[in-house]
């Protein structure tokens, strides 16, 4: 087992939305060796709970547009429900998980996002991660579950992308440690317009996967943090069976 090696699991609504997926992922994750934290999303849940409450939920580029009233929705999903529902999950596995936000000991500070050319909200882009505390938690041999939501500079709380989450923490552990970054794919990975695995993509190939409108919605983002992870001095970065280099 090689100590100074940590890996990032994110899993979202694929994962979370379904009570056959997630028991079997976490059961899946609980046998990983190694040092690991899983950052996870909300999935459906707080859309049906806005919804419920007749506030409705607006994407837009696969982000969630977020009002004060949407942020006191998701902070409670994400940070609460999901969050020590996976928690829990894990430790009846006999995993060691520990559930965090990115408030909790200011583990990601964010800036919120310009309200151009797009407004969405009280949302926020991660600036610092307090690797710090995850090195020490990660080195008492807990595992980290992490929910999207941070802290910003005035210390008031942002929703966050989970996709974004992930890379920032994975970027912020790699350099004390050799860092592999997954995303938990409901496919076999990012498909051609053949439907076929594309093994690898590099930034010229993404460029050209966006001027042909091979990839589109939520992949754009996330394919964008893990080629930023990369250049950032994560190892590798992993989209189902997609390597992204």
């Amino acid at each position: 087992m090689d100590k100074n090696r940590v890996t990032i699991y994110k899993i979202g609504g694929n994962v979370v939305d379904n009570a056959d997926a997630l028991p079997k992922f976490l059961n899946e994750f609980s046998e990983v060796e190694g040092k690991k934290v899983l950052v996870h999303g909300g999935g459906k849940i707080a859309s049906k709970i806005s919804g419920a409450l007749g506030i409705e939920a607006q994407m837009i580029d696969g982000r969630r547009v977020t009002d004060t009233e949407t942020l006191k929705i998701v902070t409670m999903v994400y940070a609460g429900l999901v969050n020590k529902t996976i928690v829990a999950g894990l430790q009846e596995c006999g995993c060691n998980a520990i559930g965090l936000s990115g408030a909790d000991g200011v583990l990601i500070r964010s800036k919120r996002r310009a309200a151009t050319p797009v407004d969405f909200g009280e949302v926020g882009d991660p600036m610092k991660i307090n690797d710090q505390l995850l090195s020490m938690l990660l080195n008492e041999g807990y595992v980290p579950v992490v929910a999207p939501i941070t802290l910003s500079e005035n210390s008031t709380l942002l929703n966050t992308n989970a996709d974004t989450v992930a890379q920032s923490l994975a970027v912020g552990l790699s350099s004390p440690f050799e860092v592999e970054l997954v995303y938990v794919f409901e496919k076999d990975g990012v498909l051609n317009a053949c439907n076929e695995v594309i093994e690898r993509i590099d930034a010229a190939k993404f460029e050209e996967m966006l001027k042909s409108g091979e990839v589109n919605g939520g992949m754009i983002p996330k394919i964008q943090n893990a080629l930023q992870a990369i250049a950032s001095g994560v190892k590798t970065v992993r989209i189902g069976a997609t390597v992204i280099q």
